[in-house]
Formats: C-alpha cells, structure tokens, sequence
C-alpha cells in the first residue's frame, strides 16, 4: 500500500477539532484533496499524517499551541468603519461572532477574522489569530488515497 511522503497527493477524509468542537469536517461530504508541503495543513498535522498507508483511519490528539500556535495579543486589533467601508460593502452590518475576509496588506490575497465587538461607531475589534491558536486540537484522519 503507499504510504505518505513529504509531497504527496492526498484524497482524505478529515475532522479538525477543537475544546469547543469541529472546525472542520468532511466526513459527511465529500473528501478533501491536497497536496503536503503546500500550506493547506498545519505542518505540525502534516507531520503526523507521513508514513501513514492508503486506507488508514486514525485519530491524533495535538497539544495546546502546537497545531497553530498560541494566542497572540497582537493579533487582536480595532479597524475604524470608515476603513472598514473601503475594504468593503459599506451597507454591511457586523455582529460578534461573524467571520470576515479583508485583503492582506500586499493585496494579493485574503484574511480572515472573527468580529469580537462592535462600537457604536461601527468599528470592529477583529481577532486575527487561528480559531485553534492556543488550544489543544483533535485531528481525526481517513487516508483514501495517496499519490
């Protein structure tokens, strides 16, 4: 059976979990596909899928901090409405809870964050951190294939 490799193709099933549930996962839909080496995991979830064989389910329980690291202060920060509304949809309203893409600085991609609260100026507070920054992860793993 093949087994993973630093660069392999993956089709898998996977959960990532945290203290307060799933993240994410594709065990009620379908499988995901990635490539190891590329970014798409945390390298310390990619560490534990190599040498694994096609076929294998298991399931790896990450330290605190290790999968994403740990919660950083600085990644929690205010962004006035009025940027907000040239980042964006300025009709849009914000809630606690909510999840929003912004550009990254260079503009050549996204970022996301968690809206934390909200002034009655419509500025944010966005946390930036990873959701499972800081928190102990369960990683749950069904290798279907491997390339």
């Amino acid at each position: 059976m093949p087994r993973v490799e630093p660069a392999s193709f993956l089709t898998l099933h996977y959960r990532l979990a945290g203290p307060q549930g799933d993240v994410i996962n594709t065990f009620a839909g379908r499988p995901a596909t990635l490539s190891l080496g590329t970014g798409e995991l945390a390298p310390a979830v990619e560490q534990r899928l190599l040498g694994l064989e096609e076929g294998t389910r298991t399931v790896f329980e990450i330290p605190a901090g290790e999968a994403y690291g740990e919660r950083n202060p600085d990644f929690l920060q205010w962004l006035a409405r009025k940027d907000l509304n040239e980042l964006g949809d300025p009709d849009e309203h914000y809630a606690v809870g909510d999840i929003i893409q912004l550009p990254t600085p260079g503009g050549e991609g996204q970022i996301g964050a968690v809206v934390r609260a909200v002034r009655e100026d419509g500025a944010l507070r966005l946390d930036f951190n990873h959701p499972l920054a800081g928190q102990p992860v369960t990683f749950e793993v069904q290798l279907i294939g491997v390339l």
